[in-house]
């Protein structure tokens, strides 16, 4: 699954630690997921939609 996560993040200037405080998760779930290695469950990205004022849809798009 391919994600914005990064770039919503940069343009906050928030580092993973920040991103990962925000969210209850750990720095290297951040990662993971900015990388593509994990898939956010339902519930955190839910979380991470509305900490940043948008939809999954608008974060989240289905790798080809």
């Amino acid at each position: 699954m391919k994600n914005r996560l990064r770039v919503l993040r940069a343009e906050r200037e928030w580092s993973q630690a920040d991103l990962a405080e925000r969210l209850e998760v750990s720095r290297q779930s951040v990662n993971a997921i900015e990388t593509g290695k994990y898939d956010p469950s339902l519930p955190l990205a839910f979380r991470i939609a509305r900490l940043f004022g948008t939809s999954i849809e608008a974060i989240f798009t289905d790798a080809d």
